[in-house]
Parts: C-alpha cells; sequence; structure tokens
C-alpha cells in the first residue's frame, strides 16, 4: 500500500461577477426601459399608415383599401399614399373604352393641331381609376378619366390639358 500524503493548502476558488442572470435580475429597469423602447418602435414602424389627416382623428371617409363586411370593395377610389385623382379629357374616345380601373397608362400631350407636331409625356405610370360612362350628345369632344398621381404631376395635366389635346398609351 502507497503511503498516505497530505493534501496541499490552497485559497478557496471565488467567482467574480456572478452568473448573467444575476446581472439581469440587478439591472431590471434598464432591461425593462429598453424592452418597452424595443416594443415601442416595433409598434411604430407596423402602424397604419394614412396620409390625410393627423393619427388619432377621425377621418372623412374610410380608408380606399378597405372591404366592407360583406365583401364587397369599397366605393372609393384606391390611390397611392400622397397622391390625389384628376380627371383628365383624353381627346380619342375609342382608347378610353380600352382602359379599365386598375390600369397603368403614360398620358401625351400634343401642342397644337398640325400633324407631327411636337408632343411630350406629361404623366408616367398614372393609376386608372375610374372610367365613366360617356354622356349622350358629346359629340367629338373625348372621353374622360379619372387617374391617380402625385401633385405635381395633376398640376402638369391640367396645364396640358388646356393647350393640347390628350393621348394615353397603355402600359
Amino acid at each position: 500500500m502507497p503511503a498516505t500524503r497530505e493534501v496541499p493548502r490552497f485559497d478557496p476558488v471565488r467567482i467574480r461577477g456572478g452568473h448573467r442572470s444575476g446581472r439581469l435580475v440587478r439591472h431590471r429597469r434598464r432591461a425593462v426601459a429598453v424592452g418597452l423602447a424595443v416594443t415601442a418602435t416595433a409598434l411604430v414602424a407596423a402602424g397604419p399608415r394614412y396620409s390625410d389627416g393627423a393619427r388619432g382623428h377621425p377621418r372623412a371617409r374610410p380608408p380606399a383599401h378597405t372591404a366592407s363586411l360583406s365583401g364587397e370593395q369599397s366605393p372609393y377610389p384606391r390611390r397611392a399614399a400622397g397622391s390625389l385623382t384628376a380627371p383628365v379629357r383624353i381627346s380619342d374616345a375609342d382608347t378610353v373604352r380600352l382602359l379599365r380601373p386598375g390600369d397603368r397608362v403614360d398620358v401625351i400631350a400634343a401642342e397644337g393641331t398640325v400633324p407631327g407636331g411636337d408632343a411630350r409625356v406629361v404623366a408616367r405610370g398614372a393609376r386608372v381609376t375610374k372610367v365613366p360612362e360617356p354622356l349622350e350628345g358629346a359629340g367629338d369632344s373625348g372621353a374622360l378619366v379619372v387617374l391617380s398621381v402625385p401633385r405635381a404631376t395633376a398640376a402638369r395635366l391640367a396645364g396640358a390639358s388646356a393647350t393640347g389635346r390628350l393621348a394615353v398609351t397603355l402600359w
């Protein structure tokens, strides 16, 4: 049998800083504040984006993207945020009959009445929101179409329709 040996003396092992969960408990106020800040940021980022009116105030009409309980579409025309609806008279009524709500069109203004005159694109990618029925006895005055465009484009459309004839090209 081997001889017994004495165990050498050593200092006790001390763990510094404790466990991570202990730190979290000690700093719980800070952890709660960080958690609330992250939650608030997520709620703001995922919240509704209405360009009409301030948040928390009632709207004059429901948002265009909502449907009624029976599943019918809203009677209000759809439009992108920051855009408005602009009625435009297109000189060729037959072309307007080809359009449907939701179509994208370019609006072209032809200056003057001379064939082969200057033409310029006034609106690119305008969304058709409504194609009203033509009036009886309107003659050769063209046809009306309602487009959803940004405010600056609506001003250009109004100016172009006052000085020339408008046409559309379907995307």
